[in-house]
């Protein structure tokens, strides 16, 4: 199963470096002739320690015209081994670019049950921890791989040249390398997958701290906190120890095979040279050789550890990559236009958990501009209904229609261009207060800004801020309070004015007299408009026309505000218990 899982993953990243055909035959091509001159000096060192064999014996005009020919042979190998250098750089970090590209791609339409169920912290590992150590193994690979195989064969060819013998020898070494390699590659990869995994789970769990830094100080969970990252971080020193264990046998190793290989060499060439069949500057190149025949094992044996983490980090980045993005739109879906805001739910089942059932035969009929308030207790499905509205889930089975189409054909983009949504967290981006207000609707003017800021009450707070609409706020809007956030997120929706409206505690992080104000703005614009309301606190919801009360997923009460207390049932004993 896992070699399964490693040739699928080796067959991505050949995918991957597939569109980089001309910069691989560039990068083979100055490999080649590196490795070519790199191999040829040896020969013109051998020659050189003949021209001086013997004291008042040295050919100095011989010597110094092969010393100008191997100052030439340095150069362009420098030169080759530069621009080598230049092409596999090219090639990993586009190929990574591209990785990182496809996995930001895919964030972007995986279905909301998938982030719902990682950290986010894990996810932002796989694309850039993981992704950074899948580059430094491409590199390596591309950089040693492609020469130390080109060395080997290389040499091996020399060696012929010179003495078939003698390369018999170094030969029957050889498979000492490759047991070498295979016994620590097979070792290393189990141990680099789960140091992955590991910095994944520490990286989430810093992100969560980081993030929710005032939670854990307000109820005194430091030490809990920094238990959990102890155990997290003792794991991953394990883990990591292991794989550093196991890719460190590796030098020490393969050094022990060529020093064998060199002592063959070297044993075996004397006694040729001692009976005559190969000259001290030939016995000079085969050690040479040698050398240069086992360093490129070592380097592999290298290789193949980094390859191995690489491809664990790189197997982690895929899976984000080849996860099953949410369900496209019908090849026939229509796009909404001119709505009327009619909504209805016929016979809808729905659950998270395939076991666990949620909301169960649910039926519904909105008829356009109606006020829908949704009330219940924590867990009953009233953000549920929100998100199958929103198209953030589709349903079991059952249809939810807009103006007696359904749903499900009808464009995402479409269906969300006519819903204007205000949730109880706020989101900000990173740039000025006018881009925040304008996400919408980026076309927007300033006076657009300024009136949709006005209705929401924004404006009087931006014109304290010292740029007003131009002022740059951080990500996530950390240098304003909670309560401008949120005015920024209905100022949002003012601008748009949607034909369908979705407020879910939409103002639970305002002061009371705001609050009024823009309860005031928002019936002002729910007006002709169908509108959700999810709310806890029931006086924001006393003027609706519809009041949904809901519990385990099914709607037990249905009417208004003055009905329902009437009935002293569920919503009255709610009704009740906050205000009496």
């Amino acid at each position: 199963m896992k070699k399964e899982k490693n040739n699928d993953t080796v067959k991505t990243v050949l995918k991957y470096i597939k569109k980089y055909r001309i910069s691989i035959a560039l990068s083979l091509f100055f490999a080649v002739v590196t490795v070519v001159l790199t191999l040829y000096l040896p020969i013109l060192t051998g020659d050189a320690v003949d021209f001086m064999i013997e004291k008042g014996r040295v050919d100095f005009d011989s010597l110094a015209a092969l010393i100008v020919k191997m100052a030439v042979i340095i150069c362009l190998t420098g030169i080759t081994q530069w621009v080598m250098n230049i092409c596999n750089n090219k090639i990993t970090y586009n190929v990574v670019r591209d990785i990182r590209q496809d996995a930001f791609k895919k964030l972007e339409i995986l279905p909301l049950k998938y982030l719902d169920a990682h950290a986010p912290g894990d996810i932002v590992s796989r694309i850039i921890a993981d992704a950074d150590q899948f580059a430094d193994g491409l590199l390596m690979g591309f950089t040693q791989a492609f020469t130390g195989i080109l060395t080997i064969a290389g040499t091996l060819i020399f060696m012929l040249s010179i003495n078939v013998w003698i390369t018999i020898v170094v030969v029957i070494v050889t498979p000492l390398s490759f047991f070498v390699a295979g016994f620590i590659s097979k070792r290393t990869y189990k141990m680099f997958q789960l140091q992955s995994k590991a910095r994944g789970e520490q990286t989430s769990l810093i992100d969560e701290m980081i993030g929710n830094q005032k939670v854990v100080q307000a109820y005194s969970h430091e030490d809990k906190a920094l238990e959990k990252f102890c155990t997290i971080n003792e794991k991953l020193k394990k883990y990591s120890l292991n794989a550093t264990f196991y890719s460190s046998i590796t030098n020490p190793a393969t050094r022990f095979v060529n020093n064998l290989v060199y002592a063959g060499v070297g044993v075996t060439g004397a006694l040729f040279a001692i009976n005559g069949y190969l000259t001290v500057g030939g016995l000079s190149c085969f050690l040479s050789y040698a050398n240069q025949y086992t360093k490129p094992f070592n380097e592999i044996s290298g290789v193949i550890t980094e390859l191995q983490n690489a491809l664990a980090c790189a197997a982690r980045v895929f899976e984000l990559i080849n996860e099953e993005p949410q369900i496209p739109d019908q090849a026939d879906a229509k796009s909404l236009e001119s709505v009327k805001g009619e909504v209805a739910f016929n016979n809808v089942f729905f659950s998270y958990v395939p076991d666990k059932r949620l909301i169960t035969d649910f039926n519904l009929h909105v008829k356009s501009g109606q006020r829908v308030a949704i009330v219940g207790p924590t867990g009953c499905g009233k953000t549920t209904v929100i998100n199958l509205i929103m198209r953030f889930y589709d349903v079991n089975s059952g249809s939810i229609k807009i103006d007696g189409a359904d749903i499900r054909q009808i464009t995402r983009k479409s269906l969300r261009d006519n819903i204007g949504m205000v949730l109880q967290e706020t989101w900000i981006k990173d740039g000025t207060i006018f881009d925040n207000i304008v996400i919408g609707k980026p076309s927007a003017t300033m006076e657009e800004a300024v009136e949709a800021a006005k209705a929401s009450h924004a404006h009087s707070f931006i014109k304290r801020l010292p740029n007003g609409y131009d002022t740059v706020v951080k990500e996530d809007g950390s240098n304003l309070s909670q309560g401008q956030k949120q005015l920024l997120c209905i100022a949002r929706v003012m601008l748009l004015k949607p034909p369908v409206l979705i407020l879910d505690e939409a103002t639970s992080s305002i002061d009371t007299r705001t609050e009024i104000k823009i309860q005031n703005a928002f019936a002002k614009l729910m007006e002709g408009r169908t509108s959700f309301i999810v709310a806890h606190r029931l006086s924001t919801i006393q003027n609706a026309d519809i009041i949904l009360v809901m519990k385990d997923g099914n709607i037990i009460e249905q009417g208004n505000h003055e009905s329902l207390l009437k009935q002293g049932g569920f919503y009255a004993g709610l009704y009740n218990s906050q205000f009496t």
